[in-house]
């Protein structure tokens, strides 16, 4: 995979970066003046790993963050490109039988996306798919979000997303969709080895034909009176159900 240029803001995504990924900051932009102690840290770690630091106004900062809000910090980062669908086959065979796959059908919504990887890199994910159209891009805000876990776990993005789930189905992967509709549960199913959950995006969950191409469907059990949960909160439930199963 080759390497782009792009900036990661805020102050627990940049930290992230300094402490798991030092070898890929390539600078670090801190507000000049600014009184949160934890931009000293900051700064410290950075020169102590050899990374440049320049002091900034806030107006530089905002031209590099966008939206985002900086809190006083940003890091030019050299980050791997989301990775390509041929290599996904290559990172289930890794997994030696369990592999974990987090499929994304359409979330748009860049901090619930963001979120989500944070929760797959908790899980210890293979891998996590997103098509190519249709999905937030892995930019800023979700960096942000994800807290890093955007570049320590491989992201791929397929162009035809019912074809990737049948190619993974063919590598003895089961795959099973989260619906809110069906009687059963999650808790039912058996997590152990090669699975992939597909999770729907925001606004009409699992689109028609990635429904009929999953495996089976199931639900999240909540005696709750509420209908459906974020798409980010049901992941985080179902990829947990899976490690407790694996553990």
């Amino acid at each position: 995979m080759s390497k782009q240029n792009q900036w990661i803001v805020g102050v627990n995504a940049v930290a992230s970066s300094i402490e798991k990924d030092p070898e890929n900051v390539r600078e670090v932009l801190i507000e000049a003046g600014a009184k949160n102690p934890r931009l000293v840290e900051i700064e410290e770690e950075a020169l102590r790993k050899g990374i440049d630091v320049r002091k900034v106004n806030a107006q530089a900062l905002g031209g590099v963050a966008g939206q985002v809000r900086h809190q006083g910090v940003a890091a030019r980062y050299a980050a791997p490109k989301l990775w390509a669908e041929n290599e996904l086959e290559g990172l289930i065979e890794a997994a030696g039988g369990k592999a974990l796959v987090l499929v994304l059908d359409e979330v748009q919504d860049p901090h619930n996306l963001g979120a989500c990887l944070r929760s797959a890199a908790a899980a210890g994910v293979t891998a996590v798919v997103i098509p190519k159209d249709k999905s937030a891009p892995v930019n800023a805000t979700v960096r942000k979000v994800s807290a890093g876990a955007a570049d320590r776990i491989p992201v791929v993005a397929v162009t035809n997303l019912v074809r990737c789930i049948k190619d993974m189905q063919k590598l003895g992967v089961w795959v099973y969709g989260l619906a809110g509709e069906v009687d059963t549960t999650l808790h039912q199913l058996d997590l152990r080895g090669n699975v992939a959950l597909v999770m729907g995006g925001e606004a009409d969950g699992l689109r028609r034909l990635t429904r009929e191409t999953c495996d089976q469907l199931v639900r999240i059990p909540m005696p709750g009176d509420i209908e459906s949960l974020n798409v980010s909160v049901a992941t985080g439930v179902a990829l947990f159900e899976a490690v407790r199963q694996r553990l």
